[in-house]
């Protein structure tokens, strides 16, 4: 095989890996606020909400250490460990205690941060400044799959359910985890690609790399990642309300049925969806270098503030803090599961343009340090996430939409100021090198 064809499926193999985990963890995230209301233990007090902000904050913290661990045992091990955490976190709602559900969202933080570094850091040194657009959309369309796979079981195994018995709760998580441990085992079919010709100054580089941390904490303070990092918390914003809070709400209107539950099944299939199709072509569409990443932010702007409006009109507003029994309040519309899915599907493909951009524009800017880069964006991600996740247990439903509108305009702005500098770089390069 050659080397690019190495790489290629290294790429593949990679998405793969990541679909079988996160079939297991994205699932576990849409549907464990509605799980843990159904609960019926008395001795439990945990919140879907609360747990995630934990791992998240945990997240962002652990991703200052996180290059150096990727350093030392190779992103390959440090993929497979940090994948046995997150089998560890879903396999813990088979039967959830309060103190085990909130310790395993700490070492699930824990092993986020190291999971994406390593992840960023397999993308780049198997992406060259051509491929590195293809190969973010592969990966992103393939990690994607997780959302349509998982929820279709969700909608298979709820359908008609009004109440989450245990022994629905227990048959959905054992099968979870079996998945989860299958994506973990995946990440050792990856090989190292052909080394490429050392330049004269590989001796000082290797000097240079042991210092990760201090890497990270310059990067952070670059022009370039301060503009991009409005971008990136933008996506930490919407990834909370995609992932937890959205299904929530839909879960909770009453006005949709009987089958309000299995729905939060098909809207993360919807989800998953337009995450596939945005993955998809814009990893194609990356030949087309003369547009530049601009355009395909701005499509995600538009999707995300249809959605946005759509929900505002189509969800009550007490939606994502409703008890079990749901909401009664009525929208601003006749409630239409037509419109609400719709909205799963805009609210997933909006999220693929923004992802797939930045991942490609930092693995081209820093290419040469992908470690801590990646650490870096997964650290600023993180913590709104974690932000957003906390405010969601309070926040009534037009307020959380407002706080998105908002910084996804300054966001988009940011990558624009972020996107220029990147071309102006890319031009001098060429130049140089004639």
């Amino acid at each position: 095989m050659s080397p690019e064809g190495k790489k290629l499926l290294n790429i593949v193999i990679l998405g793969f890996g990541f679909m079988f985990m996160f079939t297991a963890f994205q699932t576990c995230g849409n549907i464990e606020q509605t799980v843990l209301k159904s609960f019926n233990n008395t001795e439990f007090h945990g919140s879907g909400y609360t747990s995630m902000a934990i791992i998240y904050g945990v997240f962002s913290a652990s991703n200052m250490i996180a290059p150096s661990v990727v350093t030392v045992i190779g992103p390959q091990l440090s993929m497979f460990f940090s994948g046995l955490l997150y089998s560890g976190y879903i396999a813990m709602f088979i039967y959830p205690y309060t103190w085990s559900f909130y310790t395993a969202s700490v070492l699930v933080g824990v092993g986020a941060a190291v999971l994406w570094t390593a992840q960023g850091n397999v993308l780049a040194i198997n992406s060259t400044d051509g491929t590195i657009g293809r190969n973010s959309g592969i990966f992103w369309a393939l990690l994607q799959f997780s959302l349509f796979f998982g929820n279709l079981y969700i909608y298979c195994a709820w359908h008609g359910h009004v109440h989450i018995t245990d022994m629905d709760r227990q048959t959905v998580f054992i099968s979870l985890t079996v998945i989860s441990l299958v994506g973990c085992f995946l990440f050792f079919l990856i090989r190292k690609p052909d080394p490429e010709p050392a330049p004269p100054e590989a001796a000082e580089v290797l000097l240079q790399a042991e210092s990760t941390d201090m890497k990270a904490c310059k990067m952070f303070s670059s022009k370039e990642m301060l503009l991009l990092s409005v971008s990136i918390g933008y996506t930490g914003l919407e990834l909370t309300f995609y992932s937890g809070v959205y299904g929530t709400c839909i879960g909770a209107m009453t006005r949709f049925g009987q089958d309000a539950k299995s729905l939060i099944g098909i809207s993360g299939i919807c989800i998953g969806i337009g995450e596939i199709l945005g993955g998809g072509v814009f990893g194609m569409l990356n030949k087309c270098r003369s547009f530049g990443r601009n355009p395909v932010v701005l499509l995600g702007l538009v999707t995300h503030y249809t959605a946005f409006f759509l929900i505002f009109l189509n969800i009550a507003s007490d939606a994502p803090i409703a008890p079990e029994e749901g909401t009664h309040l009525q929208a601003y519309i006749t409630p239409s599961v037509g419109v609400a899915l719709l909205c799963s599907f805009l609210l997933g493909l909006g999220d693929s343009c923004f992802n797939t951009q930045l991942l490609s524009i930092i693995g081209f800017t820093f290419r040469d340090n992908s470690a801590p880069a990646f650490a870096v964006f997964k650290f600023i991600q993180s913590i709104m996430a974690a932000l957003a996740f906390f405010y969601s247990n309070y926040l009534l439903l037009h307020w959380q939409l407002l706080i998105l509108v908002l910084a996804g305009f300054l966001g988009t702005v940011t990558f624009f100021l972020a996107e220029w500098r990147a071309e102006s770089s890319r031009r001098e390069s060429d130049y140089d090198s004639i």
